[in-house]
C-alpha cells in the first residue's frame, strides 16, 4: 500500500479524481481487481457531498411524485433499490478489511407528514413514498406519531400521520469514509492528496491527468468522481465538455447536535423531500449526538462556508418540528456540502464520449446510497465486463433528459417556492399566497420561455436561473451545443 508520500511511480491503471464515496467506492473495486489506482483528493474534501450527508441508506425515503412521473425517474428509484440490498454485504466486507467496526448508525426510517408545508407536495409525496413501496413490495408498517419514540414537536408541527420503513438505514459518513480510504490502502491504492488542474488526451484518447503541482500522472483510465469539482477538469476537455450537462451544486448545510439530555432516537426521523428537494431529517449518530439536515439552494458553483440564513432555518425546523428541548442543546459541528447537480438533473454515468474517460457524478441526493452499485458497474464497464444494470439513459454526453412538459415544470417551480414561505412560516394575509402564486405563474411561463424555446430545465434550476445570470449562460450554451449535436 502507498500514500502520497511513498509515491515511486506516475504510472496507474487508473486515476479516480475525487475522494468522497463514490470515487473512494470505485477506486477501492478496481484496487481489488489488482489494477494500480491513483485516488486524488484533499484529505478534508472541502467540496464534497459525502463529508456534510446524513448518509441515509434510504431510496423509498426519497421518493416524490416527479420522480415517478417518468421513465428516467423509475430508471434511477430501481438503482436505488438494487443499491439497497448490497449494502449489507459491502459493510461487512469493509469491516472485515479495516478496523471491524459496524457503521451504521440507525435501525429503520420513521417517514412523518407534519403540519408544515403544503399538500401539493408533502402530502403528495408522503403518498408517493407509501405508494412506491407497495409497487416494489417493500415492508412497512402504520404507526402512531404519539408513539414515536424521542419525538416532541411544538403542538403547532405536530404530525398527522406517519410509518416505518424497517429497511431504510443510516451510517456514520465520516466513519464510512474513513473505513474506504482505509480499505483502498490495504488493497495496494495510492492516495494522492491533491487535486488534478487538466485532462490529458489525445488522438481520441485519454493520456492521464496533471495534478495542481504539476506532476504528471499516466493512466489510460480517468474516472471523474468529484461531484460538482469534476466540472473543473471536464472544462480541461472542450472537445466533450460542452454536450454534457453542465454540473452545479446543489449547496446545503447540517448540523451536528449534542442534545441536551444525552439522548437520541434509535431510527432516523424525518419528512418527505419538500420544496425544491429535500426534506427534513434526524439521524442518531453517536450516544447523545445527533445529525440534523438539510437545506438544499441551487448555487452554480461549490460553497465551502455556510450561510448564517441556513444555519437559523435548519435548527429553527428541527426544534419545532421534531424535538423541543433541542433549542437547549449545544452544536457540535457546522457541515457544508455540495450535491452534484446536472443541469437537466439527473447522473452522469459512464463514458464521456472520449475514449477513457469517465464521469460517476450528477447524483444529486443519493450518491453516497448508490456507491456499492455503481462502483460495481463502472469497475465492470472500465475492464470490459458484462454488466448487470443500464445506464445508457444516464450517459454523459446526451441531449437535455425532459422529464416533464414545460407547463409541468412551471406549475412545479411555482408550487415548491410558495411551499418555502410556509416552512419559513411567513406572516401574511389569508388571501396573500393566492395572489402572489397567480402571479408567479405567468412570470415563470414568460421566463422559461425566454430562456430557451425548446428546453426547460428541472424546478428548482428554473427558479434560480433568475436569480444567477451565470445559470442561465450556462443553461443556453449547453442547450445550443445539443441542437448543434443533433442537427436541429
Amino acid at each position: 500500500m502507498s500514500t502520497t508520500e511513498s509515491v515511486n511511480t506516475t504510472v496507474f491503471d487508473v486515476v479516480v479524481v475525487g475522494n468522497g464515496a463514490l470515487g473512494s467506492s470505485v477506486a477501492l473495486t478496481l484496487a481489488r481487481r489488482g489494477r494500480r489506482v491513483a485516488l486524488l483528493g484533499q484529505p478534508h474534501r472541502p467540496f464534497a457531498a459525502s463529508t456534510a450527508a446524513g448518509a441515509m441508506l434510504g431510496c423509498f425515503g426519497e421518493v416524490t411524485t416527479t420522480l415517478v412521473a417518468s421513465e428516467e425517474g423509475r430508471s434511477k428509484l430501481e438503482l436505488d433499490i438494487a443499491a439497497t440490498a448490497l449494502w449489507p454485504e459491502w459493510s461487512a466486507e469493509l469491516a472485515d478489511e479495516t478496523d471491524g467496526k459496524d457503521v451504521r448508525t440507525a435501525n429503520g426510517t420513521v417517514v412523518m407528514l407534519n403540519t408544515i408545508g403544503v399538500p401539493g407536495i408533502d402530502d403528495a409525496n408522503f403518498e408517493a413514498i407509501r405508494a412506491e413501496l407497495r409497487r416494489y413490495d417493500a415492508p412497512f408498517e402504520d404507526v402512531d406519531p404519539a408513539e414515536i419514540d424521542w419525538l416532541d414537536p411544538h403542538p403547532s408541527a405536530r404530525p398527522l400521520r406517519s410509518f416505518y420503513i424497517p429497511g431504510e438505514h443510516a451510517v456514520d459518513s465520516h466513519a464510512l469514509l474513513l473505513q474506504l480510504q482505509n480499505a483502498f490502502l490495504k488493497a495496494g491504492g495510492t492516495v494522492i492528496a491533491e487535486f488534478a488542474s487538466r485532462v490529458e488526451y489525445a488522438n481520441g484518447k485519454v493520456d492521464g491527468v496533471v495534478l495542481e503541482s504539476g506532476t504528471r500522472l499516466s493512466a489510460p483510465d480517468v474516472v471523474l468522481a468529484a461531484g460538482a469539482k469534476s466540472q473543473d477538469l471536464l472544462d480541461t476537455v472542450p472537445d466533450v465538455a460542452p454536450r454534457v450537462p453542465r454540473l452545479v451544486s446543489g449547496y446545503g448545510v447540517s448540523v451536528l447536535v449534542g442534545t441536551e439530555d444525552g439522548t437520541s432516537p434509535d431510527s432516523v426521523i424525518r419528512t418527505p423531500n419538500r420544496a425544491f428537494a429535500c426534506g427534513l431529517h434526524v439521524v442518531p449518530r453517536t450516544d447523545g449526538q445527533v445529525y440534523v439536515g438539510a437545506t438544499n439552494i441551487i448555487s452554480p458553483d461549490p460553497v465551502d462556508t455556510p450561510v448564517m440564513r441556513d444555519v437559523v432555518f435548519l435548527l429553527d425546523c428541527v426544534n419545532k418540528q421534531v424535538r423541543r428541548n433541542l433549542w437547549e442543546s449545544g452544536i457540535d459541528k457546522v457541515q457544508v456540502g455540495n450535491r452534484p447537480v446536472a443541469l437537466d438533473g439527473f447522473p452522469l454515468l459512464g463514458k464521456a464520449e472520449l475514449d477513457g474517460l469517465w464521469m460517476m457524478t450528477g447524483t444529486y441526493r443519493d450518491g453516497l446510497h448508490l456507491s456499492p452499485l455503481l462502483a460495481s458497474e463502472m469497475t465492470a464497464r472500465i475492464l470490459g465486463e458484462e454488466t448487470k444494470h443500464d445506464l445508457d439513459v444516464f450517459g454523459p454526453v446526451r441531449a437535455p433528459i425532459q422529464p416533464a412538459t414545460r407547463q409541468e415544470t412551471v406549475e412545479t417551480a411555482v408550487t415548491h417556492l410558495m411551499a418555502t414561505g410556509y416552512e419559513y412560516n411567513w406572516q401574511v394575509p389569508v388571501d396573500w399566497p393566492g395572489i402572489i402564486e397567480k402571479n408567479l405563474l405567468p412570470s415563470y411561463q414568460r421566463w422559461a420561455d425566454e430562456l430557451d424555446p425548446q428546453f426547460t430545465p428541472p424546478p428548482e434550476l428554473l427558479a434560480a436561473s433568475r436569480i444567477h445570470p451565470g445559470l442561465v449562460k450556462s443553461l443556453r450554451d449547453y442547450y445550443a451545443a445539443s441542437r448543434t449535436a443533433s442537427g436541429s
